[in-house]
């Protein structure tokens, strides 16, 4: 379903059961014991979807951020510009897989991924960044 909906210009949006045994996402962004999280290529750096685990770093209040869940934790995937998409029924066994594969970037992760050469956040109330072309 994802790559169907990036093939066809549309945008993935995965809802995650935050509550799920081995969820690693920001605790301030669940509601009601979800979290929504854009799985866009363009909003996900090292995005990994595999058969058991679902990793990839993405910014939160433009803070990167490593998130981690197990395939299972996968409540629906639906694209954000027509809302269709698919509902999973909840899995019978809530155990999470082995364990989370290491990321080859962060193996030791606290949640939060280094800065790699992001504009800096404005402060409130400033100007955006904005990039230029340097020759």
């Amino acid at each position: 379903m994802h790559q169907w909906m990036t093939d066809s210009g549309l945008t993935p949006h995965l809802m995650v059961d935050a509550t799920a045994p081995g969820v690693e996402v920001p605790v301030a962004h669940v509601r009601e014991g979800r979290i929504v999280l854009n799985a866009s290529y363009d909003a996900t750096r090292h995005l990994d979807i595999g058969d058991e685990w679902i990793s990839f770093e993405a910014r939160f209040s433009g803070v990167p951020r490593l998130l981690r869940f197990p395939a299972s934790a996968v409540q629906g995937i639906y694209a954000r510009e027509t809302g269709e998409g698919l509902m999973f029924p909840p899995g019978e066994d809530d155990s999470p897989p082995d364990s989370p594969p290491d990321s080859p970037n962060d193996p030791k992760h606290e949640g939060t991924v280094p800065d790699r050469g992001a504009p800096p956040v404005a402060p409130s109330g400033g100007k955006r960044p904005t990039l230029k072309v340097v020759k």
